[in-house]
């Protein structure tokens, strides 16, 4: 009997998610541990196993759409099975196919790509062709919306186009593989292309084609033109302006980091204050910790001592661990800032899909070895797409550590509505003068606190950074208190 799997809820405030990738086509077995797509929402990616077994009879939507949760997107059942029957009876669209076999797009919404068996009948000689030579026959249908749009966008006819999506369907990643294979053709050629003929004489620069000759009609070209015209690398410096470029629409968490940084540039005052402090004391402590003989002390690194300290400091400055809200534009509403008795962690993740900001809850209820092991694994559940959703948000003050790749100084970024973010620079020589007189070199650790100047004056950021460099100094105090 047909079942179908339906869109998970990665956590309580998810209400969509975008289908990345499909990992199986319409006639594939699955069981229960199959993985059928990735999905991504604004916040995590992870992939969604069938949890059923048989075969694939149709997948409801296509790769780059947002799907609601809950909402079906396929369905497993017995080979042969009446789709059809099971969809109508399940309340949804009804398989609407081409003579192919491929989708009818003018179908309601959503999209379904059912197991359907076309008619055998010999296969054109031109189709044939072009099938050998690694370009689809395809046709309107068998394009996706986003492909379609991308191509016509860069003059590039999708229909020719080989498709790597299911059942060879163009999707946008084979447009945007076209585009960065670079054009042939100058921009005004290619406008006027449809009626090129291969024996046209090229008079361009570099043996290409262009609209002159196009219209004056195919002729015999040199077999030195011809090769220098269709080997792009020995084009060289005759590439048109500006070369292959690669346009990428920014979707899924890479849209939703974009628009979150426009708007804490735009809804807040930020200004960022910069100070070291030595880190003779943190490497030393370092060095014992790595030496010990219990792994999970030895795993404990210098930015779990820098991020410990920074929690136990903000318990002295509760105005820098706040909210403040920001009322909608006319609603006559004062902003209202909300400071909290414990400390939530937000801790900046560099992932395979873009930053992520983890949180660490009530993390100065924790001992130093918890705060290590807790927030390196919720790094690597962040890495690994695994993360809830839910443990994503509601930071109430955020560490981002640029150190390991050797930055001095930089300006961190208000994760709104947060009032404070600490970047952690490099640990590096700094001169000094010595009691005696003489000069000297220490090891020092630079820290940079980006704050909001309408709750947090300079005083109270410089006292922040002035408690915190003393409790980097006497880290061996710090994990004592």
């Amino acid at each position: 009997m047909a079942q179908v799997v339906v869109m998970p809820q990665l956590g309580n405030t998810v209400e969509s998610c975008l289908i990345t990738t499909w990992l199986v086509k319409v006639g594939d077995a699955v069981d229960a541990a199959t993985l059928l797509c990735e999905i991504e929402t604004d916040k995590s990616a992870m992939e969604v196993p069938a949890g059923v077994a048989g075969t694939v009879l149709a997948l409801l939507a296509e790769e780059g759409d947002e799907v609601p949760v809950k909402q079906p997107i396929v369905v497993v059942g017995d080979p042969g099975e009446n789709v059809e029957e099971y969809l109508a009876g399940a309340g949804l669209p009804p398989v609407t196919t081409g003579e192919a076999g491929e989708v009818n797009e003018s179908a309601p919404e959503p999209l379904v790509r059912a197991a359907t068996v076309p008619e055998e009948r010999p296969e054109p000689a031109e189709d044939a062709s072009r099938r050998a030579a690694g370009v689809s026959a395809g046709s309107p249908v068998g394009i996706s919306p986003r492909a379609r749009g991308l191509a016509a966008s860069q003059g590039i006819e999708a229909s020719r186009l080989a498709g790597t999506g299911p059942e060879g369907r163009v999707i946008e990643r084979d447009v945007q593989a076209a585009v960065a294979a670079g054009p042939g053709l100058t921009a005004g050629a290619r406008a006027a292309a449809e009626g090129f003929v291969p024996g046209a004489a090229g008079s361009g620069i570099g043996g290409r084609v262009t609209r002159a000759d196009l219209a004056s009609g195919p002729s015999t070209v040199p077999e030195e033109v011809r090769e220098l015209a269709s080997e792009p690398s020995r084009r060289g410096a005759d590439v048109e302006f500006p070369g292959a470029v690669t346009q990428t629409p920014l979707k899924g968490i890479r849209k939703v980091i974009a628009e979150r940084m426009m708007n804490s540039l735009a809804t807040s005052a930020q200004l960022t204050y910069t100070a070291t402090a030595p880190a003779v004391g943190m490497l030393a402590m370092r060095k014992r910790l790595k030496g010990s003989s219990d792994p999970e002390l030895a795993a404990i690194t210098l930015g779990d001592l820098v991020g410990y300290a920074a929690v136990k400091t903000l318990g002295k400055h509760a105005a820098v661990n706040s909210h403040l809200s920001d009322p909608s534009a006319g609603s006559g509403q004062a902003p209202v800032l909300t400071t909290f008795a414990s400390v939530h962690l937000g801790m900046a993740v560099d992932t395979p899909r873009g930053l992520l900001v983890p949180t660490l809850r009530f993390a100065e209820t924790l001992t130093l070895r918890e705060f290590s092991k807790l927030s390196k694994q919720l790094a690597m559940d962040a890495i690994g797409g695994s993360i809830s959703p839910d443990l994503l948000g509601d930071a109430t003050f955020t560490v981002s550590n640029l150190g390991a790749f050797g930055i001095e100084s930089f300006t961190p970024l208000l994760n709104v509505p947060q009032v404070a973010i600490l970047g952690v620079d490099a640990i590096f020589p700094r001169a000094v003068i010595n009691p005696d007189g003489s000069v000297g070199a220490e090891q020092r650790i630079g820290f940079s606190l980006t704050a909001d100047h309408r709750v947090i004056d300079g005083a109270d950021a410089a006292r922040y950074l002035k408690d915190l460099c003393a409790a980097v100094a006497d880290i061996d105090l710090t994990v004592l208190g």
